[in-house]
């Protein structure tokens, strides 16, 4: 209290009875991966496309990163932190990265669904043209072509009979394992492409048009987790505390070329969600390894990467986008295009509603196609399938995590409880140090209802009155006297989160129509 010495009119500021408390930020995602450019292990915030090209590049062959970012942008995401692993692919030390430096500058050519590359990156485009004809032998099916493979216009090589499907007819296979100028790599059937060459066409070898540098892919598990105390990998991410979900696409990127195996992959992702439960306040979005069906990709999950916990979420199959360096559709692992649909679902809904039954902008086709009946092996296991309807697009038709515990079943559970801890946590900050008496825990009892009363009527929470989604308890019987003399207040908070209409049942009976169901006095 102020001393009033002399009579005259004064004017106090005093505290209101409460602080209200505003709702953090739920969809701010961290992306880990390979770049043609830019800063080492430094997570730098990015805001839209044309500034992740400005510092890290543009699209690159071996690399999934701007395919994630570009996708994570495209479907509504906002704000979001990049972090580029690995070794300058430039350093004349990296042999790796020389080898393919040296394969993405070979001539080639595509034709049909065949990528036709040239064997030897010294050849002179031009050199080296393929044709399609007509199969020899007696019946060949619908599907069989021959390739000629011709030098200064001089056929030097042919592969008969050769078809698109699996098998040993199969073209790519015949080819790479004969062939000494060229080698053929395959677009899945899902891109669109023709399943059999038109008999006549033909294609030249010529420079490929320059993607920018192909990244390092010589990468260990050390390199994504990083070091907390150095700032790499995922310990760089500890002190960026906005981040509330995780993406490592390139990942799959040096699974498929080769530089890591399952083990080491399985590594990667437990350390994802090892950092997301360290954290608290952010989730895992898990890509599957590419190529896998149905049965393989429950067989992975449940045999081999038995992963349990309710900060990771994963995704499958793959998805099929446009590629602006080549022109053609690739496939491209779905978890950035996932986390933009997570940012757009939280904006227009909020973090209580499930994202799923959302369309995937960007995707024209999926990896794997299935059905009803296999979408019914793979849910119950947490794989969340990505489907395509008629009429409605490519879609998430999954909302699960991947906890073998019921109460964290949902995502949608998982994440608005984040939201919730981390908003109360930062909007009672005021109560340190502040008088430990019955006062304060009204104060922080007014504080937390008037936001959970603010939550519950955006739906977020369950009950049809405010008393039936929450409550609040902050008393003498929460506080004894050895808590206060511990310098501790304990305030317990319960709330009914809403959960997903995952299942959505009607029960259709005939009756007798026409009948009076009142009976006459």
């Amino acid at each position: 209290m102020p001393n009033y010495l002399s009579p005259g009119v004064y004017v106090e500021e005093v505290e209101a009875g409460s602080r209200p408390i505003e709702g953090v930020g739920t969809a701010v995602a961290a992306f880990v991966g390979l770049a043609e450019r830019g800063p080492f292990n430094t997570p730098t915030l990015v805001s839209n496309w044309t500034q992740f090209t400005g510092t890290f590049g543009e699209f690159v062959a071996g690399s999934y990163l701007a395919h994630a970012v570009y996708g994570y942008f495209m479907n509504g995401g906002g704000n979001c932190y990049v972090v580029r692993i690995g070794q300058d692919g430039s350093a004349d030390g990296d042999g790796a990265s020389k080898r393919e430096r040296e394969r993405a500058s070979a001539p080639q050519a595509q034709l049909g669904r065949m990528k036709v590359m040239a064997l030897d990156p010294a050849s002179r485009p031009g050199d080296i043209t393929v044709e399609v004809a007509d199969p020899g032998g007696e019946e060949p099916s619908e599907d069989m072509f021959k390739l000629l493979i011709k030098r200064d216009g001089r056929v030097v090589e042919e592969f008969d009979r050769a078809t698109l499907s699996r098998g040993k007819q199969n073209v790519a296979t015949m080819v790479n394992a004969a062939s000494k100028l060229i080698r053929i790599e395959e677009a899945p059937a899902s891109s669109g492409l023709a399943t059999r060459p038109e008999t006549g066409s033909s294609a030249s070898l010529e420079a490929p048009p320059s993607p920018g540098s192909v990244p390092s892919i010589r990468l260990t598990t050390d390199d994504y987790v990083g070091d907390v105390a150095e700032r790499t990998g995922f310990g760089g991410l500890e002190a960026v505390d906005e981040v509330t979900m995780i993406a490592v696409p390139d990942l799959m990127s040096a699974y498929q070329q080769g530089a890591v195996d399952l083990e080491t992959v399985q590594a990667v992702h437990l350390g994802m969600i090892a950092h997301c439960e360290l954290m608290g306040d952010r989730v895992a979005i898990i890509d599957p390894p590419p190529g896998l069906n149905a049965q393989q990709v429950k067989e992975w999950r449940v045999d081999k990467a038995g992963y349990d916990s309710k900060y990771a979420a994963l995704y499958w199959p793959w998805i099929s986008v446009f590629d602006p360096p080549t022109g053609h559709n690739v496939l491209v692992p779905p978890s950035g295009h996932v986390a933009g649909v997570w940012g757009r679902n939280d904006d227009a809904r909020g973090v209580h509603k499930a994202p799923a039954n959302e369309v995937i902008r960007g995707a024209v086709a999926l990896g794997t196609r299935i059905t009803k009946t296999e979408h019914g092996l793979l849910n119950p296991v947490g794989i969340n399938c990505i489907r395509a309807f008629p009429a409605a697009g490519i879609r998430i038709y999954g909302a699960r995590t991947l906890s073998s515990d019921p109460a964290w079943r949902y995502l949608n559970v998982r994440r608005l409880f984040n939201y919730l801890e981390e908003s109360i946590l930062n909007g009672t900050q005021w109560v340190v140090f502040e008088p430990n008496d019955d006062a304060l825990w009204a104060r922080i009892r007014r504080t937390i209802s008037a936001f959970l009363v603010n939550e519950w009527r955006r739906g977020a929470l369950f009950g049809l009155t405010p008393d039936e989604a929450f409550y609040v308890k902050c008393d003498r019987e929460t506080n004894p006297a050895e808590g206060i003399d511990a310098g501790q207040v304990l305030c317990e908070i319960g709330v009914a989160p809403v959960k997903p209409a995952e299942f959505v049942v009607f029960r259709l009976a005939q009756f007798s129509g026409g009948t009076s169901l009142v009976s006459e006095s």
